[in-house]
């Protein structure tokens, strides 16, 4: 019996994502081989995980529906509805912790600071425990956010300055808080006052470029920013793949079912 249209498309799209899947697996491999800082070391064994699952998620799919192994494409079937499943709960739990928090505008400054106590208590848990902390201060450090940051501002005036646009991590690592009223020398290069602040970030600067206030509350307020952007970003980008999981998943559906209807035909054909 020919192929229906239905089982043609669920091979042809499992196809795709298992060519897909070869240069994730590669990247992943590299990386666990050839990475050196502590930021690509982090990333190589998730990405193997993912390559390696898209390859026998695509596999089963493709063999289940050109080959009409019925109980593969099942298995298939019920992989795709539990990350259908998971991709819904992680997009409601991304818009839930993301939701809370924004820089604070100040007056006639060109940029805002930011405090830990305005994000979500999850997000706060997961980044300030010393562990993590230190394993994103390395991220920071390998990328050379306030090495690139002072290059850029070196020879900017202390009015030029105050009216930059910066990002939340430059505002919250690179620089010390508006609270400390430091006299502006250079970017990352600042004189203590003779004024006093609550603010327990002003007694944690450092004008070297490894110290700075990558210990600061207001650095990790700063960071935590940052991801709850990339979060909504990528939340957003999770409900377009969830479409597509849902349109596959209504197809292959379509190909289970051609595959139990074609098997129940041969049986009665082969009925003596």
């Amino acid at each position: 019996m020919a192929f229906r249209l239905s089982n043609n498309l669920v091979g042809i799209l499992n196809f795709i994502t298992f060519l897909l899947s070869i240069p994730i697996l590669g990247a992943g491999i590299w990386l666990s081989r050839e990475g050196v800082t502590e930021c690509e070391r982090f990333l190589d064994k998730p990405v193997i995980v993912i390559g390696v699952f898209l390859m026998l998620v695509s596999l089963a799919g493709l063999i289940g529906a050109c080959c009409r192994v019925t109980w593969l494409l099942w298995l298939y079937l019920v992989v795709m509805f539990l990350l259908i499943v998971l991709g819904i709960v992680f997009t409601i739990f991304a818009f839930a912790v993301t939701n809370k928090g924004a820089g604070e505008a100040l007056s006639g400054k060109g940029y805002k600071e930011y405090r830990l106590g305005d994000y979500s208590n999850w997000l706060q848990k997961r980044v300030t425990s010393q562990k993590n902390w230190n394993k994103i201060k390395s991220c920071l450090a390998d990328s050379k956010v306030c090495t690139d940051f002072r290059d850029k501002y070196l020879n900017a005036s202390a009015s030029e300055f105050y009216q930059t646009h910066l990002s939340a991590v430059q505002s919250g690592c690179c620089k010390p808080s508006n609270d400390c009223q430091f006299t502006y020398v250079g970017p990352t290069n600042w004189t203590r006052g003779s004024a006093e602040s609550n603010n327990s970030d002003c007694n944690l600067w450092n004008n070297n470029l490894n110290t700075l206030c990558f210990d600061c509350q207001s650095c990790k307020a700063g960071f935590i920013d940052n991801l709850r952007s990339s979060w909504k970003k990528v939340a957003i980008v999770n409900i377009v793949f969830l479409i597509f999981l849902i349109i596959v998943y209504s197809v292959g559906c379509c190909a289970f079912r051609n595959n139990r209807r074609d098997n129940y035909y041969e049986q009665q054909t082969w009925k003596p």
